[in-house]
């Protein structure tokens, strides 16, 4: 029989359960970075409450605490997308994304609910529960991104997957918000007298708990609509291979679900859709991931979003982590305000950050990526990327050093909005469009994996790069290192290496289908019952004995050559 369901989902039309599925789908990624920009400020209050003043200054975290604590949900987070991915193709999406949110909203819990007081147990329990959410954060990227992949039509996938990964710029905006909120409440309500730069109040111990707790909520809001999705059509047809059911699933949740209209008559007045195909290049045998064949027909793809998302990841997080050194300037030092006033600064700085930058280069991503491409968007994102760190790099010491002013802060700003309107998002969405339904979400998973390695050496690395060679110069608990202009220098070469591998490797995934874009347009499977391979083309599945094989046949399908309609 001829599947149409997956020509179908390409031409339907966008509809409310697009929208929703975006929310839900977006969870995920809201959570993750909430939790990611509230450690900052969290940990500006762990220091005032768990370390002695050191002189005129209060408490400080020392910076290898709060490097182990980025690092340690980094890493649960590389180990939940390759899990959780691998995961995503051996039994489905949907039977795992669940469990990837509960995850996340009982370790969310966990980091408030610390089991005791002490400095050390109070560390050692918040990084054991962040790395649990790590793990929870890590599985719902390639989830996230392969549901929503599957579930849009050719015309807007682009958009819909952008879409769902913006939801991190208002995960930021959100965290900001939080904390701000939180901050102001309790410095209103604790007693003037209680409160100073190096007397920090008990109820501070509950402020940072409330905040991380606080995130959980999003994500636990979504559980039901989670469970609520049905499988993805392109698992099921695919991979399970249960057409009917597929059918069945997206019919009960696209209202005007058509397979007459969006398949055949879209087939039949498209010109481009009826293109045939360029000759399959996929063996007719199932093959594994472990295999010559999958390095053959994938390995570049893979090599090509992997390298570019641990490229892309390097930069970015290294800019987001050590940005402290950069608003000092523009508030009051340490030693000037209580614990609530510096946390409150810092989730400002972020909010603004956010709001200037951040969620407008998502936005700009949406409009634009159906329209001028994946690859494009990339080239361009890391060309600016470059110019913009390079322009703060080349006259720090002699000029930004000592006027962080505001084109400094443009400069900064424009950075951001280019990584977002650009690699950071690009590297999100090419592997939901890669690859075959079967490796789909584990190709994603190391490629995102791979970007979280990346983020480890900018957050961590370039953390401690980017500190002055001086040592009177450098922040409390730091060892000299490189200082902020060689390390920004280095960070612009990042970038122009990726801008070269995104122009030798990286291909163009627009308006095509996802059948198209697994390799030259086709892909062979072979029946799990044992006998017929089955080719899909343009999302339709022919078997050997639906279609002989004479020369009159083949010369009348629409799959084979010109339709005579046309």
């Amino acid at each position: 029989m001829s599947l149409k369901v997956l020509t179908a989902l390409d031409h339907a039309r966008t509809q409310l359960y697009h929208f929703k599925a975006i929310l839900i789908a977006g969870m995920g990624l809201f959570t993750d970075s909430y939790d990611l920009f509230c450690i900052l400020p969290v940990m500006k209050l762990i220091g005032r409450i768990y370390y002695e003043p050191i002189g005129g200054d209060p408490g400080v975290t020392p910076p290898v605490v709060v490097s182990a604590s980025v690092a340690i949900a980094l890493l649960g987070t590389v180990i939940g997308q390759l899990v959780f991915g691998a995961l995503g193709d051996r039994v489905g999406r949907r039977r795992v994304y669940g469990l990837c949110l509960l995850l996340m909203v009982f370790s969310s819990f966990g980091c408030g609910f610390s089991i005791c007081r002490t400095r050390g147990c109070v560390l050692g329990s918040l990084c054991f529960f962040r790395f649990l959410l790590g793990i929870g954060i890590g599985g719902d990227y390639p989830l996230s991104a392969t549901i929503m992949s599957e579930f849009a039509n050719k015309r807007t996938r682009g958009s819909f997957i952008a879409a769902v990964f913006s939801m991190q710029g208002f995960g930021i905006l959100a965290s900001s918000a939080v904390t701000m909120a939180v901050m102001a409440a309790f410095n209103r309500a604790t007693n003037p007298e209680d409160i100073s730069p190096l007397r920090t109040p008990e109820a501070a111990d509950l402020a940072w708990r409330l905040i991380l707790m606080i995130g959980a909520i999003p994500a636990a809001l979504t559980y039901y609509w989670r469970m609520a999705m049905p499988e993805t059509a392109r698992f099921t047809a695919l991979v399970e291979q249960d057409v009917m059911k597929a059918t069945a699933d997206m019919g009960r949740v696209l209202g005007d679900f058509d397979l007459d209209i969006h398949g055949s008559d879209a087939l039949r007045h498209s010109p481009s859709s009826v293109t045939p195909p360029p000759p399959p290049p996929h063996p007719t045998s199932t093959y594994g991931f472990f295999s010559r064949e999958f390095l053959r027909y994938h390995g570049r793809n893979l090599f090509a979003c992997a390298a570019a998302w641990f490229i892309v990841d390097v930069p970015y997080y290294s800019s987001t982590l050590f940005q402290s050194q950069i608003y000092l300037p523009w508030f009051q030092r340490a030693s000037h305000v209580n614990a609530y006033q510096e946390a409150y600064n810092v989730a400002k700085f972020q909010a603004i950050i956010a709001v200037a930058s951040t969620i407008p280069g998502y936005f700009a991503t949406m409009y634009f990526i159906d329209r001028i491409g994946r690859r494009p968007i990339q080239m361009l994102g890391f060309s600016f990327m470059a110019v913009f760190l390079f322009a703060l790099a080349g006259p720090y010491d002699a000029y930004w050093h000592d006027h962080t002013n505001a084109w400094f802060i443009v400069l900064y700003a424009l950075t951001f909005f280019f990584s977002n309107f650009g690699p950071n998002t690009i590297t999100f969405i090419l592997p939901a469009e890669l690859f075959p339904a079967r490796f789909r979400s584990t190709c994603h998973g190391i490629s995102g994996a791979s970007g979280k390695v990346g983020a480890i050496v900018g957050a961590v690395g370039f953390l401690w790069a980017s500190q002055d060679n001086n040592r009177a110069n450098i922040q409390q608990g730091y060892e000299p290192g490189i200082g902020m202009m060689y390390a920004l220098i280095i960070l612009g070469g990042v970038c122009v290496v990726g801008l070269v591998h995104t122009y030798v490797f990286t291909p163009e995934t627009k308006m095509r289908s996802l059948e198209e874009n697994e390799g030259g347009g086709s892909t062979h499977r072979e029946n799990e019952n044992g006998g017929n391979a089955e080719e899909v083309v343009m999302g339709i599945v022919v078997t050997g004995n639906e279609v002989p094989k004479s020369p009159s046949n083949r010369s009348n399908s629409p799959l084979c050559g010109r339709s005579p309609d046309l």
